[in-house]
């Protein structure tokens, strides 16, 4: 078994229908630009409020990817 690295990146993602799909949009995002994602950690949810109202859910993620080997 080959020795691995990983690396750990925090982002945000953010939508105005929940907060599943926050997460899920900084990961998709990530994942055009990342390869080999292992696991990503939700790390804190917020909403954005304008005039008393929810406009957006927001949640950081820390997200691990694995390193290429060459």
């Amino acid at each position: 078994m080959a020795d691995s690295v990983y690396k750990f990146i925090d982002l945000v993602g953010s939508s105005n229908t929940s907060w599943e799909d926050a997460a899920k949009n900084a990961v998709e995002t990530a994942s055009k630009s990342l390869r080999d994602l292992r696991v990503a950690e939700i790390l804190k949810l917020d909403m954005k409020v304008e005039n008393g109202v929810v406009t957006a859910y927001r949640a950081r993620v820390k997200l691990s990817f694995k390193y290429a080997s060459e």
